[in-house]
């Protein structure tokens, strides 16, 4: 890699004016464009009136967040809301629906001639810690990689997309432990995690996004010539890059590695010490169902797990994105257990039900391949954009809900903000960013390498103009999450 510088809700448009009648439209004398300044970042008191224009943008934010979330936050707490409305970095995670309503209606724009790219599979929600470290081929491999480790939004789409999702993710995650290290929010754990740690000023922030961008298009000149380059991963780094630690871990954690009985998923998970195997006793994380029900959902998830089902529980409070979702852990392995080595063929399996992907509420019609139902355009979108995607991955269809189906990596490391936000980490993290994306985008056409050829193409003006787009909708973001904390903080305190 390189080394860092010294200290309708559906229409085919990538940004646009045209909205259907799911989502009402912004009202046009209060629309920013892009083209327009950035709103300055303020503080919205949550006794103070708010503007006329603010009024419609909460509206806005509501009716996107009902779209996808089916509570509408004007009238009900829901505790993913709750969760977005305490800094604007989880209001990110938690608003992909908003992002694609915002670059339906030009408040958020992609430079013309990015969105003039080839069509690719992108990842849809794109961010800082929507990439991490695994092991490929979900439990059935070793072998840990960087890259993309959530195809929930993923569908057919603007490569742009990610990176103003993933560039807009890095403002808001200094921005988020600034606030935190300052004592502005409360968070002990990333408070802890920080340190004394330096984050990133903003001219740092800036190196890195234009790294991010720097990486992705030499990336991209790599394919261009030697197309065969687009099977490589990040399976390595030397030992001063930031993410060499996460690598150790995520070997460790592999069946290779001397905590896999410690630390894996499915020893963090299972209560290996004793038979007949089951899911440890965990309240806040499983919910465990009567005996009818487990039986009815066995059979009916059993064809699709790849092995015996020893156990089944309900999932609880996992993600921002899809917290009120339907989710279970199947606990998948060899039928008779009789030796220590019988528990290395065990692995997790989640089944779990399926929204459309984000982008498809405004921009479904840009392939045929995007009318799949939701968990099928996953698992063909997951299967194209990996090098070795998971070996148990698959959809199904029950009770008129799809569902995903995936084994669970033994070794699974995420990235947190804290982990990133010093120049160096920025930086060098942004560069592992920008290849791995480069990486999936260029496979979604492994035909020929018109994908790439139009990225090198691409003028240095529309580089510049994404980032710029980005740190606008940063402060936007910003100011929407204390819209929405304001709104909540109106309603009674119980929420669902």
């Amino acid at each position: 890699m390189t080394k860092p510088p010294s200290p309708k809700r559906s229409t085919s448009k990538a940004s646009g004016s045209k909205t259907s009648a799911h989502a009402a439209a912004l009202p046009q004398s209060e629309t920013p464009a892009a083209s327009q300044p950035a709103p300055k970042t303020s503080t919205i008191g949550k006794t103070k009136a708010i503007s006329k224009a603010q009024a419609a943008r909460l509206q806005w934010i509501c009716q996107q967040l009902q779209a996808t979330d089916h509570v509408d936050p004007r009238q009900q707490r829901l505790s993913k809301h709750e969760k977005m409305a305490s800094n604007a970095f989880r209001f990110m995670r938690g608003s992909a629906g908003l992002f694609y309503a915002d670059l339906h209606q030009g408040v958020l724009q992609l430079p013309s001639s990015i969105a003039a790219w080839p069509l690719t599979m992108v990842q849809g929600d794109c961010h800082l810690s929507n990439l991490g470290l695994f092991t490929e081929e979900g439990s059935h491999g070793d072998l840990i990689k960087f890259g993309p480790n959530d195809f929930d939004d993923a569908c057919v789409g603007h490569a742009g997309w990610d990176l103003l999702r993933l560039s807009l993710s890095y403002l808001l995650a200094v921005a988020y432990c600034k606030d935190v290290q300052q004592g502005l929010i409360s968070d002990d754990d990333t408070l802890a995690a920080l340190g004394d740690s330096t984050i990133a000023n903003d001219a740092e922030v800036d190196a890195a996004l234009q790294q991010l961008l720097r990486s992705y298009r030499q990336t991209c000149e790599q394919i261009s010539a030697d197309p065969e380059q687009r099977y490589t991963a990040i399976t390595h780094v030397d030992k001063t890059h930031v993410l060499k630690p996460f690598f150790k871990k995520a070997i460790a954690r592999s069946l290779r590695g001397d905590k896999f009985w410690t630390h894996s998923s499915l020893a963090k998970n299972v209560d290996i010490s004793r038979l007949p195997l089951q899911f440890q006793d965990k309240p806040s994380r499983f919910t465990r169902l009567d005996a009818s029900q487990t039986a009815i959902l066995k059979h009916a998830f059993a064809p699709y797990a790849g092995d015996f089902v020893h156990d089944l529980v309900a999932r609880q409070g996992a993600g921002t994105g899809s917290l009120n979702m339907q989710r279970y852990y199947l606990l998948v392995g060899p039928e008779h257990i009789q030796h220590k080595d019988d528990l290395t063929l065990c692995y997790l399996v989640e089944v779990k039900q399926q929204r459309a992907a984000a982008p498809l509420a405004f921009f479904a019609d840009l392939s045929p391949m995007n009318r799949l139902n939701a968990a099928h355009l996953t698992v063909d979108c997951q299967r194209q954009m990996m090098r070795r995607p998971d070996i148990v991955l698959d959809e199904l269809q029950w009770q008129g809900e799809h569902f995903l189906v995936r084994s669970l990596h033994h070794a699974n490391v995420d990235i947190e903000p804290a982990d990133v936000v010093s120049a160096k980490a920025l930086w060098q993290y942004a560069d592992a960013c920008g290849r791995a994306m480069a990486l999936v985008h260029n496979r979604g056409d492994r035909r020929s390498t018109r994908f790439a050829n139009a990225v090198c193409n691409t003028p240095a003006e529309a580089w510049q103009q994404l980032i710029e787009h980005a740190k606008g909708y940063a402060k936007q973001q910003q100011l929407d999450c204390q819209l929405l904390s304001r709104q909540l903080s109106r309603l009674p305190a119980t929420s669902v």
